[in-house]
Parts: C-alpha cells; sequence; structure tokens
C-alpha cells in the first residue's frame, strides 16, 4: 500500500463507481444518451479524428528517419529483456486480442453490406471492403500505439520519470499537481473503458458461440465474472508468470488458427485475393484515411472508421504504457518497426484469410455469411467455420483463444491501470500494488458488464468515442514533448 498514489487510485476508483452507478440505476436514459451521444460526436468531430489518427502515423514514420532513430531506451548500455519472439507475442496480445476474433469475419463482411461507394462489381466490392479491414485494423491503429508507447518508454527509461500520463506532458504540467493528476485519472478511466468495451465483445461472442456450436445459453453477465476470476489470477502472478505465459499460449493457438483456416479453406483463393488486397489498400491508403463522408448522406464513418479509430485511442494509455514496460533497451526506430509495422503485417494476414474465406462463400453463392452478420455479428465466425471440415473443433478452438485473449487484456488492464495509479518507482520494476491490480481487475469486469446492461455493443461504442477523443489531444501535446526532448537526448 506504501507504493500506491492514493489521491489518483481513490479519485479513479469513485469516478468510476459512480458513472457506473449513475448508468446502472438509469438504463433506458443511458441507452438514449450513448445513442445521441455518438451521433453528434461523429457529425460535429469527424473531421479530427481523422486528422490526428493520420497525424500519429506520419509522426511514427517520420521518425524511423531522423537522426534520433538509434537512441536506445533506457541508455546506451541498455539491453532488452524479452527476445523479439515474446515481446511481439505479448504487444501484440495485449494490443488487440479479442477484436481479431469478433471482427475477422464481421469487419470485411461489414464493410461489403454497408460501405456507401460499393458498385455492382463484386471483385472490386471485395477487395474495397477488404482495404477498409487493413485501414481500421492496420497501421493507423498500430500508429497510435507506437507514439504513445515512445513517449511513455523514453521519458521513464531515459528521463527517469514515472510510468503516468502527466509524466510525457512537461514540467509545466508535472508542477501542477491538480493538472498533473487530473490527466491521469482521464487517462486511467480511459483505459478502463477502452479494455471494458473489448471485454463485452468477448463475452458476446463467447455467448454467441456457445449457443450456435453447443446450444448452450450462457448469461453475458456470468461470463464476464468468470474470465474476471481467471484475470484475477493472471494480474496477481505478475508480468513474467501470468501476463508472458498467456500472450506466448496466444500466439500458439492464433498461429495453429489461422494456418488451419488457410489450409483448410480455399488457399489459392485466399493467396489470390490477399495480394490484390494488399495492392488496393497500398493504392487507395490516402482517400481511404482522410474521407470525412462530406458529400455522403450515410452513417457509415460513424459505426466504422471514427468507431475504430477512437478505439484505438481509448485503448492507447494501457497499451501503450504496457508496451513501454517491455520495450527497455530497444533503439527508437527498432521500437516503432516492431509496434507499427510487424503487428500490422500479423492483422493484415488474420483479416486476409478470415475475411477471403467469408468472400469465398459470397462470390460461390454457398452461405448467406452476409446475412449472419447482419443478424449477429457476434457468430459470423462460427457461420463461416459451417461451410469447412473440422468445423467443430475449429469452433472450439476460437473459444478456447478467446477466454485466453480475453484474461489477458483484463490482467494487462488492470496492471496498467494499477502502474497508473502507483507512485514512481513501483511502476518501474511492475510491482504496483496487489489491492490496486485487484481492485481495477474487478471494476473491469464490471464496468463492461454494465454497459452492456445499458445498450449493448452501441454503447460500449459510444463509451469507447466519450473518452477516447479528449485522451488523442493529450497524446498529440506528448508527442511534442518527446519530440522536444529527444534533441537534448542527443546533445548529453
Amino acid at each position: 500500500m506504501d507504493q500506491l498514489n492514493k489521491s489518483r487510485f481513490l479519485l479513479s476508483v469513485i469516478f468510476l463507481i459512480s458513472i457506473t452507478f449513475i448508468v446502472f440505476n438509469n438504463l433506458e436514459a443511458s441507452s438514449q444518451f450513448f445513442k445521441s451521444t455518438q451521433i453528434i460526436i461523429s457529425e460535429s468531430l469527424g473531421w479530427f479524428v481523422i486528422l490526428i489518427a493520420n497525424g500519429f502515423l506520419i509522426f511514427s514514420i517520420y521518425l524511423i528517419f531522423t537522426k534520433y532513430k538509434n537512441i536506445k531506451l533506457g541508455g546506451i548500455n541498455a539491453m532488452p529483456a524479452y527476445s523479439y519472439a515474446n515481446w511481439i507475442a505479448m504487444l501484440f496480445s495485449a494490443g488487440l486480442g479479442i477484436g481479431l476474433l469478433f471482427y475477422g469475419v464481421a469487419e470485411p463482411i461489414g464493410n461489403l453490406n454497408d460501405y456507401p461507394e460499393m458498385t455492382d462489381d463484386l471483385s472490386y466490392n471485395a477487395s474495397k471492403a477488404l482495404s477498409l479491414t487493413n485501414l481500421h485494423w492496420g497501421l493507423h491503429g498500430w500508429a497510435v500505439y507506437s507514439a504513445l508507447g515512445l513517449c511513455f518508454a523514453f521519458a521513464s527509461y531515459n528521463r527517469k520519470k514515472a510510468f503516468r500520463v502527466s509524466s510525457l506532458l512537461g514540467k509545466s504540467v508535472e508542477d501542477n499537481k491538480i493538472l498533473a493528476a487530473s490527466i491521469d485519472i482521464i487517462a486511467i478511466l480511459t483505459t478502463i473503458i477502452g479494455i471494458a468495451t473489448s471485454l463485452g465483445l468477448g463475452a458476446s461472442q463467447i455467448n454467441g458461440g456457445l449457443s450456435y456450436v453447443f446450444n448452450i445459453e450462457i448469461n453475458e453477465f456470468i461470463i464476464i465474472v468468470l474470465i474476471t476470476l481467471l484475470g484475477l489470477i493472471s494480474v496477481c502472478l505478475g508480468l513474467d508468470a501470468g501476463i508472458k505465459r498467456l500472450s506466448q499460449a496466444n500466439m500458439v493457438i492464433a498461429l495453429i488458427l489461422v494456418f488451419s483456416i488457410l489450409s483448410i479453406g480455399p488457399t489459392v483463393f485466399i493467396l489470390n485475393a490477399m495480394i490484390q488486397n494488399a495492392g488496393v489498400y497500398i493504392n487507395e491508403v490516402i482517400r481511404l484515411s482522410t474521407w470525412t463522408e462530406a458529400y455522403n448522406n450515410s452513417i457509415y464513418q460513424n459505426g466504422y472508421t471514427l468507431f475504430y479509430f477512437t478505439w484505438w485511442f481509448a485503448w492507447a494509455p494501457f497499451v501503450s504504457l504496457f508496451i513501454a514496460r517491455i520495450s527497455y533497451g530497444r533503439t527508437i526506430k527498432e521500437f516503432i518497426v516492431g509496434v507499427l509495422f510487424v503487428p500490422s503485417l500479423i492483422v493484415f494476414i488474420w483479416m486476409g484469410v478470415f475475411g477471403n474465406s467469408a468472400m469465398y462463400l459470397i462470390v460461390n453463392n454457398i452461405s448467406d455469411i452476409a446475412g449472419a452478420v447482419s443478424e449477429n455479428a457476434s457468430t459470423a465466425l462460427f457461420v463461416l467455420y459451417d461451410s469447412m471440415s473440422f468445423s467443430f473443433a475449429l469452433s472450439v478452438i476460437s473459444l478456447i483463444l478467446i477466454v485466453t485473449f480475453f484474461v489477458t487484456s483484463s490482467d494487462s488492464g488492470a496492471l496498467v491501470a494499477s502502474m497508473l495509479s502507483s507512485k514512481k518507482g513501483a511502476d518501474i520494476d511492475g510491482d504496483s500494488p496487489i489491492v490496486s491490480r485487484i481492485t481495477w481487475a474487478i471494476l473491469l469486469g464490471v464496468v463492461a458488464a454494465v454497459l452492456l446492461k445499458a445498450g449493448g455493443l452501441g454503447a460500449l461504442q459510444t463509451a469507447v468515442v466519450i473518452f477516447g477523443i479528449p485522451f488523442s489531444i493529450i497524446t498529440a501535446f506528448a508527442c511534442r514533448e518527446l519530440y522536444r526532448s529527444l534533441e537534448d537526448e542527443l546533445n548529453n
């Protein structure tokens, strides 16, 4: 308890419990609030979300080619604490997790159904749908983690500052205790809401999968409770004994699954389509990433691009701090390549395999996968498996992977929230107070359950947008402060 920053911890807990209590006791009003707020924000600030997401990508790529690229995180003699394989496995598991399984089929088919500029050419439409998927899950998202993660790592390892967002914004912010505490509390709340969204998605997909495959109906609240208990065990074990081992298991199971689908499915079709999709994405990335729906009367951006980008913003304090925590000894160039390009490549392969397996069904009129996605996105993955050999085995493996990703997100998020609410010193060693870790793990489950109750996935999406946009502004200021500090590092 001595390592706990009581003001940040208690105020964050009080705010979170208060918000949760108000929502839970006003479910109908809260649901309406979430719906209207989502529309207002998307119509008023869509341009800003698009602009700042592109800014993070440009900033990250730019740093690779600057004179600062060989600066080591931790100093000239710092050596990495984890191998490349473990490093990639942990940042990948923390950075994506459940989202890949939930949206691997639902996102490409959803784009095919809903994007307003589709034509009568199915080949064109399919490539466009996968390109949009790559936009939402690839470089732009990981650039947010790359930019803020580098800010965390440099400030903590090179400037010896605490693993807190306020530490990234310069001396004037740090010296203003009220402002610094407020920023850190926003970061903690953003972290909890961002992860709660993924936990809600995971609970929906586990429930959908159990119902579809085994005809078993389980209340999503019970699922969240069970996963939260598993997350509690993992977060109590710590980074190396808990999270690292789970991340390794995630990567192994994920590789088995994706190569199984590639082997069982229409292999040649998938490979051809992935090459074609890559070309379309490269050719259109600038246009797609700056499209604001200005001349359209549709609401595509509201439910897709703006949601995904703000979801990345909301996850940024959690994932970026976690990535920074495991990236000691990496150079700036090594960090950006590892965080920005390697996971993006993995995402492109994953979405290409699952998305094009689903597209094959549509092209050949084998299954109404488009209708299945429209009806219930949480079961889309299992509907795909129905058209394949070994469908039962694939479904079971996927459910196991959803659970392990679920637990990894829960325990990683609890650890990061605990670090953000600890005193300087506890966070460097990863030895944040056990009481704090347990508290955040429990609250993660509670928030996810309440938001699901208050409006389902729509409420989760809106909560992400509400907290993600303000935090993107904080991240932009942190990047500015980082750039100023890099010159000082070279001169010292």
